[in-house]
């Protein structure tokens, strides 16, 4: 392919259910019909998503301040399911990802998005990087 051309990806990194935890994450407030559209799913698949989250204790759903919204408050402490990230709390997902890219941190070294999770490790778009096989 060309430098510079444009094409879809058969696949990504991320799963629909992390994109959609990150975009909650980002703004509390949102509706899931935008989540819907920035994920590129439906708007079921996304109130599908957000139940799994909500039953494995990832999101918290409450009714906002004008009784009509939802907010959606994450729990950062949370640990990911998959016994190769086992141990891991998924502040340092929303820590790298909710930001939007070129956000800067607060004085604590966080992101708007994890200041008030109790996240206190290391920033890990700080971190030194490590080389890879081979280097």
């Amino acid at each position: 392919m060309a430098h510079g051309a444009r094409h879809h990806p058969s696949w990504t990194f991320l799963t629909n259910h992390a994109r959609v935890l990150l975009m909650l994450a980002r703004d509390p407030g949102i509706r899931l019909r935008d989540v819907a559209t920035g994920c590129g799913v439906t708007e079921r698949t996304v109130q599908a998503i957000v139940a799994d989250l909500e039953a494995d204790g990832y999101v918290t759903r409450t009714r906002g301040s004008d009784g009509r919204r939802n907010r959606y408050e994450i729990n950062a402490k949370a640990q990911f399911r998959h016994p190769a990230e086992a141990g891991h709390e998924i502040a340092g997902l929303l820590a790298l990802l909710s930001a939007p890219a070129g956000a800067t941190s607060t004085p604590s070294g966080r992101t708007p998005a994890t200041a008030g999770t109790g996240h206190g490790g290391p920033d890990p778009r700080r971190s030194a990087r490590r080389p890879g096989p081979g280097e």
